[in-house]
């Protein structure tokens, strides 16, 4: 594409003096702002270079449900702008689960996230990768290349002391977490022993309907408890006990009013991305998850 051509009066300035024998300087100029542009492109290459080298690949991981295997998309190495984590973290040791390469962090893993980031691309103009990143808490930076990061199954997580620092200072530079699928009291306090070593001092507090985090692509006054899969055996919209219902919709704020911690608790998110493509799995619930992901994308993206 041919530059556009200068209009303003300096330009035409410049144009008549060369025609009247001042080339020379015009020539300068031109040279100048040449090796001007050249050593701006060159930066900015160098650094999208090493961004890149930065970042680790994309890489696929076993799931600890078989049924979440999903097929790696064709244009999965294809560059885009954003993408969504999902957070590797060790078992509960009360569990005696420890840290597993597919343990429950694995949970709706990848069909989930592919479907979810499916319908970003057709619900939103987020340029997102067509598959998820998988980001452990390991010292590197690597997790500093993720700003949107997921965690299902938070009612199994445990951190070691270096992981909850990082954790603390990636939400501390602007990066936000979403967690999703737990349930029942027996849950909500191994999650909540997780984040304490996250946020000891932060509160934890039941977002109000007029929160903006509502309200920022879709209008989600009247919200409700989202099912798993497991309704379609059970009939039953809660988990584990009767502490399992009613939803709660929480959040964590940092000290200027953003929230960095988004808390989806007695509800599974998760099950309705994966199994929206299911006939048998309510179109309701399926649409309603889907909106409250684009809402907190767009709000990650834009606070």
């Amino acid at each position: 594409m041919n530059a556009p051509a200068v209009t303003g009066g300096a330009g035409l300035r410049r144009e008549s003096r060369a025609r009247q024998g001042g080339g020379s300087h015009v020539l300068l100029w031109r040279q100048m702002r040449l090796r001007t542009l050249v050593a701006v492109v060159a930066a900015a290459l160098c650094g999208c270079w090493g961004l890149l080298h930065a970042q680790k690949p994309f890489k696929e991981y076993d799931t600890i449900e078989g049924h979440a295997e999903s097929d790696i998309p064709p244009d999965y190495n294809v560059p885009h702008e954003w993408t969504r984590g999902r957070l590797m973290y060790p078992d509960y040791s009360g569990f005696r689960l420890g840290y597993r390469r597919r343990g429950s962090w694995t949970i709706d893993y990848p069909r989930s996230d592919r479907h979810l980031l499916f319908g970003v691309k057709r619900l939103t103009r987020i340029d997102t990768r067509s598959v998820e990143q998988s980001v452990a808490l390991d010292n590197s930076d690597d997790i500093y290349n993720w700003p949107m990061m997921y965690a299902v199954e938070v009612g199994h997580w445990q951190f070691n002391p270096e992981q909850a620092a990082q954790l603390r200072d990636f939400l501390d530079r602007g990066g936000f977490l979403m967690v999703d699928d737990f349930h029942a009291n027996t849950e909500w306090e191994v999650f909540l022993e997780g984040i304490k070593q996250v946020y000891p001092d932060r509160e934890i507090v039941d977002l109000p309907k007029a929160e903006p985090i509502f309200h920022t692509l879709y209008d989600l006054d009247d919200k409700y408890q989202i099912p798993g899969a497991q309704y379609l055996r059970s009939g039953r919209t809660y988990e584990k006990d009767e502490s399992g219902r009613p939803e709660h919709w929480r959040g964590i704020y940092d000290d200027k009013g953003r929230i960095v911690v988004a808390i989806c608790h007695n509800m599974d998110l998760g099950d309705a991305w994966e199994w929206s493509d299911e006939p048998e799995y309510p179109a309701e619930w399926a649409n309603m998850a889907y909106r409250i992901a684009m809402n907190y994308f767009v709000y990650d993206l834009s606070h």
